[in-house]
Order: structure tokens, then C-alpha cells, then sequence
């Protein structure tokens, strides 16, 4: 096995590890608890998980999915959320090779992750992810080679968010109600951090598309017609990784339908 391959496997262990610690945040973040400490333990009988059951992936399996000690199912999205990570680290490393870039997309692409099923699970997205991403995204934009430049990520910030605060205000102006949340308009100003002002029409029209599409689906599945809330942001952060990694492909097709 040549070093390339090696370096490859060691991207994908490391990508599962970080997935364990984002299981981590996933669940504790929105209960305002330390990610740190105390050690994991099971959610339903709260036993501690001992190292040998909290290997990415294989202790799930082995496990079958369930706690060693009471036996309760474990939620799915701990392997999905590690098989997640795991392919999106080898998909960077192999573009970018062994870099800062490498590390800086896999942290922006692992919070998209994070909040996504924060955001399905409870309905709100963490300003404790959506904040320091700003922050981090447009300090990242100031590193030498960086592929968005600082004027970009900074018009990224105020048109993401300005965009999407803009369209909350005047559905609740027509509605009377509140539409986008504060979480959602954090969310994109994040993205347009990381990603520049470019890159937001095609988000918000991929995130747009498959929010109407999947959301459509789920509310006649339901039966619960429009009193069923949707939350928006894992769609925004689908449309950020369809950008991030379809992005000039997607482009260069439409370019030739016109």
C-alpha cells in the first residue's frame, strides 16, 4: 500500500473519530451541557460507555445498535453521523490533500453536519456553532491560498444573513407570523463565511428546491397538512455541500442548457 493510500485510510479514521465527537456535541449542545465532560454515557440508563463500546461504527454494530447494559435501542443517527464525517474527510484529503485547507473544511463541513441534526431533533440551530463559524470563516479567508478571499466571505456574511432576515420580515409583515428563524439567517451568514458571496444563489436555490420537494412529500405523508413545522437548516447545509463539491460541475451543465 502506497503512502497515498495510507494517508487516505488515516483520513477516514480520523473523520469517524471526529463523527464520535460530534455525536457528542449533538446531543449534549442543545441540553446546555459540557461537551467534555463527564465521560459518554447511555442516554436512557446513563452507564457509562466503556472505550471498547465506543468505537465508531464497529461498537454500534457489534452492539446491534443497542446499550450493553439496559439494552435500549441507541439513536441511528450515531453510525450515519460517523459514516458522514468519515466520507466527507476522505473527500476533502483527496482534494486537498494533507493541508490547513483540509482541516479548516472538515471542521466547517462536520458544524454543517452537527446543526443539521440539531436542527431536526429540536428545532434550533446553536449560536455556540453558528457564531464561532463566522468568526472562523472569515479568519479563514485571510490564510494564505485561501479560495475565498476576505472582501468575499465578508459580503458572504451580510448578504447570507441579510437575505434571509430580509425574507423573514416580510413573510411575517404579510403573515403576521414568524417564518425564518434566527438560526437559519446565522446559518447562511456561517456559510457565506466560509464559502463567499458567490457561492449563495446557488445555495439558497438547491437548499430552496429540495426543502420545497422533501418538505412536500413529508407534510402529505403526515396528513398533518401545514401545521407540521420544517425546519430549514439541514437543507441549507445540503445546499452548502452540493455547492462545496458539485458546485462547477452544476455550472458548467447549466451553461450549456442556455
Amino acid at each position: 500500500m502506497d503512502i497515498q493510500s495510507v494517508m487516505v485510510v488515516y483520513s477516514a479514521l480520523l473523520g469517524l473519530a471526529l463523527g464520535s465527537f460530534i455525536n457528542v456535541c449533538i446531543y449534549r449542545i442543545p441540553l446546555k451541557k459540557s461537551i467534555i465532560r463527564p465521560p459518554s454515557s447511555c442516554p436512557h440508563c446513563g452507564e457509562r460507555v466503556r472505550f471498547y463500546d465506543n468505537i465508531p461504527l464497529i461498537s454500534y454494530l457489534l452492539l446491534l445498535g443497542r446499550c450493553r447494559y439496559c439494552r435500549n435501542p441507541l439513536a441511528w443517527h450515531y453510525p450515519a453521523v460517523e459514516a458522514m464525517i468519515g466520507l466527507l474527510s476522505i473527500t476533502l484529503f483527496i482534494r486537498y490533500g494533507l493541508s490547513y485547507q483540509y482541516v479548516l473544511w472538515l471542521l466547517f463541513t462536520s458544524a454543517l453536519v452537527a446543526t443539521t441534526f440539531i436542527d431536526l431533533h429540536h428545532q434550533i440551530i446553536p449560536d455556540v456553532i453558528s457564531l464561532p463559524g463566522i468568526v472562523v470563516g472569515l479568519g479563514a479567508s485571510f490564510a494564505p491560498g485561501a479560495t475565498v478571499l476576505w472582501h468575499e466571505s465578508l459580503i458572504g456574511i451580510i448578504a447570507g444573513g441579510g437575505s434571509l432576515y430580509l425574507v423573514a420580515v416580510i413573510y411575517q409583515r404579510i403573515t403576521g407570523r414568524d417564518g425564518m428563524g434566527g438560526g437559519d439567517i446565522k446559518l447562511l451568514a456561517m456559510i457565506g463565511a466560509w464559502m463567499g458571496w458567490r457561492s449563495l444563489p446557488m445555495i439558497i436555490f438547491s437548499s430552496s428546491l429540495a426543502g420545497a420537494v422533501i418538505g412536500l412529500c413529508f407534510l402529505l405523508a403526515s396528513g398533518k397538512g401545514l401545521r407540521v413545522k420544517i425546519p430549514f437548516g439541514p437543507f441549507l447545509s445540503l445546499g452548502a455541500l452540493v455547492c462545496l463539491f458539485f458546485g462547477p460541475e452544476i455550472l458548467n451543465w447549466y451553461y450549456k442548457l442556455v
